[in-house]
């Protein structure tokens, strides 16, 4: 692998300790990027929103601890990899059956940091040339994590049970059978990031899930209604009737 390529989030409770890892992780030679996280929610956030090559996490955190953080990144379609950065030494046994590449113990040092990048490095590396199948380095979670609307905790959402996705600003409202979700993000950001799994602008505050849809309605003046399961329905401007019409019908 080239320097400077990999990007990386580091996850601490502990503040203090965050920054010194970041720190560390910055001066590397071959970090790209560092991203930090103060819980595992936020993390989990994080890695939703976009790939990292490997997530730096601590093992004992409030709410999500780093185990539990690192079984749900698991079912990532293209999982990072994972080093346990720990004052514990309890959970390495854990911490292996995950997969992890590497259990650090804090405090941690310069030159037992690097051997863990170099192993990261290596691994992304076997990935790409040896007999496993290459991860992409834009690949897209299949699953993501998103505030509930009512209740204001984090639900992990597979992104093919969606049926539209509403604009609010820098957030945006996320719709499946079950609940309405918020997702920090833009509905051009996803746009572009999504078109590949079927979800296309069909009007200038909603995106929709073609494969959700069951029903296109003509409607006054030239516009639509997209029907979803459980009598939902979404505006259609006029601009898009014509070419969603196409889409629906091939």
């Amino acid at each position: 692998m080239s320097a400077r390529e990999l990007r990386i989030l580091a996850v601490d409770d502990e503040r203090s300790q965050l920054q010194d890892l970041a720190r560390l992780l910055r001066a590397s030679p071959i970090v790209d990027q560092v991203q930090c996280a103060g819980d595992g929610r936020d993390a989990l956030v994080r890695a939703s929103a976009e790939p990292f090559d490997a997530i730096f996490l601590d093992v004992r955190m409030p709410d999500l601890d780093g185990v539990e953080l690192s079984r749900v990144l698991r079912r990532f379609a293209s999982p990072p990899q994972l080093v346990f950065v720990t004052a514990h030494e309890d959970a390495a046994v854990e911490a292996f059956e995950l997969h992890a590449l590497d259990y650090i113990l804090k405090p941690v040092g310069r030159a037992r940091l690097e051997e863990a990048l170099q192993r990261v490095s290596s691994a992304l590396a076997a990935e790409t040339s040896g007999g496993a199948a290459a991860r992409p380095s834009n690949a897209e979670p299949d699953v993501f994590a998103a505030a509930n609307v009512r209740s204001g905790s984090t639900r992990l959402i597979q992104r093919g049970s969606i049926l539209y996705l509403r604009s609010y600003g820098d957030f945006v409202r996320i719709v499946t059978a079950d609940g309405r979700y918020l997702l920090r993000s833009t509905l051009t950001d996803l746009e572009h990031r999504w078109e590949q799994f079927g979800f296309v602008r069909v009007h200038r505050q909603y995106l929709a899930n073609l494969h959700q849809a069951i029903e296109l309605r003509p409607a006054f003046g030239g516009t639509a209604e997209l029907v979803f399961p459980g009598a939902l329905t979404i505006p259609v401007a006029r601009r898009h009737v014509a070419d969603l019409g196409r889409r629906l019908a091939a």
